[in-house]
């Protein structure tokens, strides 16, 4: 009971755990790779309910903060960027018309920041593998062939940033899913000269590593895809 008399909902009690238990992560009580204390020790030394407990738990493997592995207990996980922000690709795969919109004005944002990172930072030898995808995307019609070859031109892109963080997220708002719906569109109106265009003058920035060039191509090339999503909803 609380003090107006009434019974918390068990949503805002397991949120309360979720919350205790995070911050004894980010205060450094729990470190990654550390074995949870068990279900019925972590809720006595929190004060809260064991089916409380159980169900933040969960939520946080869900989340990819914490890993039931059988037989051992529950640990946090390595807490890697990738995993935590694996919720992105969800976000990006269900949704549909102005939301979709909305995440590629901030894919736009973070892919321009990314690639302008790249151009500063690129590796011969990441450079070397974007000049392997735009070439493999040059040298086909086929949707598919290109949506992968896409797909990991700029996932070369946001690593070359050294940003995992960044590149976690850019990762998540690229969605396969996604991006299909796209390359369908495109091969539908005989766009694909274009978006070459636009791959080859991004290649061009991170080659000179000219960082501001860099910016607006891949600000450009995002923009047109924003562009003709807009259109799309709006018809």
């Amino acid at each position: 009971m609380d003090d107006t008399g009434t019974a918390p909902q068990r949503g805002t009690v397991t949120q309360r755990a979720i919350e205790r238990i995070k911050a004894m992560i980010a205060e450094g009580l729990l470190e990654p790779g550390q074995r949870l204390p068990t279900e019925r020790d972590l809720a006595a030394q929190l004060g809260m309910s064991r089916s409380s407990m159980r169900e933040a738990i969960r939520a946080l493997t869900v989340l990819g903060v914490l890993e039931a592995r059988h037989g051992s207990g529950t640990y946090v996980t390595a807490l890697d960027a990738g995993d935590l922000l694996e919720t992105f690709g969800v976000v990006a795969d269900l949704s549909r018309g102005a939301r979709l919109v909305e995440l590629l004005e901030v894919r736009r944002v973070l892919e321009s920041t990314a690639t302008a990172l790249a151009a500063a930072r690129i590796t011969d030898v990441q450079l070397a593998e974007v000049e392997e995808h735009l070439a493999a995307m040059n040298a086909t019609d086929d949707p598919e062939v290109i949506l992968a070859h896409d797909l990991a031109f700029h996932r070369t892109i946001a690593v070359a940033a050294g940003n995992e963080t960044m590149a976690a997220i850019l990762e998540g708002l690229s969605s396969r899913t996604f991006r299909a719906r796209v390359w369908r569109g495109y091969a539908e109106e005989g766009a694909f000269a274009r978006t070459r265009r636009e791959h080859a003058a991004i290649h061009r920035a991170l080659r000179a590593r000219d960082p501001e060039a860099a910016r607006a191509a891949a600000a450009a090339h995002v923009g047109e895809v924003e562009e003709w999503l807009r259109a799309q909803v709006g018809a």
